[in-house]
């Protein structure tokens, strides 16, 4: 379990420190299985709503939506972020202040077991996925961003998941909206550049 936990910050400086949008979008992939495995080891007895709830996770996070993001980035011809606001060295010192602050946020909530990593883990979770929505320019690298974000909420989720079970069916059916809300997002910036988004002007897209 906290090797799990442990692993999902290292994806998360993985994502701040690369440039490259494919990276980015493998690096997700590897988070989405990673909180996949979660439901089974967090919580004690195995169900069938943590079976489900895992399932479900590694679908959308780890198949569903870095496939959708690959082929976006494969049609628009985008292979790596140029200038982002801020500089990788930068966010990666961003990030770091996030898990010092993240921790200590943990450490004042009573709420849960102290050596439990889940809270903190969240925490920085969400506020490094913040910093890549902000700090990179790219609408792709933005909608990675938006995915961790929404991680770090999955993992709060996870604390109330066996004591409400229902909210495990409402996590699945929140995670593919967001997928859809994520092609909007991605259909709206293509959209912006072009009068149409058919294939022809998609292979146009080019880096400034």
């Amino acid at each position: 379990m906290q090797l799990l936990l442990l692993l999902v910050v290292v994806t998360d400086f993985a994502v701040l420190g690369t440039s490259r949008l494919s990276a980015c979008i493998r690096w997700m992939a590897v988070q989405g299985a990673i909180l996949g495995l979660l439901p089974l080891a967090y919580g004690g007895a195995i169900t069938a709503h943590a079976y489900g709830l895992a399932a479900g996770t590694i679908l959308v996070k780890a198949v569903l939506l870095p496939w959708f993001l690959k082929w976006a980035i494969r049609e628009a011809a985008i292979r790596r972020e140029v200038e982002p606001r801020v500089g990788y060295m930068a966010s990666m010192l961003f990030g770091a202040a996030a898990l010092g602050a993240a921790f200590g946020i943990a450490s004042t909530t009573r709420a849960f077991p102290r050596h439990d990593l889940i809270v903190p883990v969240a925490l920085v979770t969400v506020m490094i996925g913040l910093v890549v929505l902000i700090t990179r320019t790219k609408a792709i690298t933005q909608v990675v961003g938006y995915i961790m974000l929404e991680n770090g909420v999955y993992l709060f989720g996870l604390t109330l998941s066996r004591r409400v079970p229902f909210l495990v069916e409402v996590g699945v059916l929140l995670d593919v909206f967001v997928g859809i809300f994520i092609m909007g997002i991605v259909v709206f910036h293509i959209n912006r550049e072009f009068d149409s988004i058919s294939a022809a002007n998609l292979s146009e897209l080019r880096e400034a």
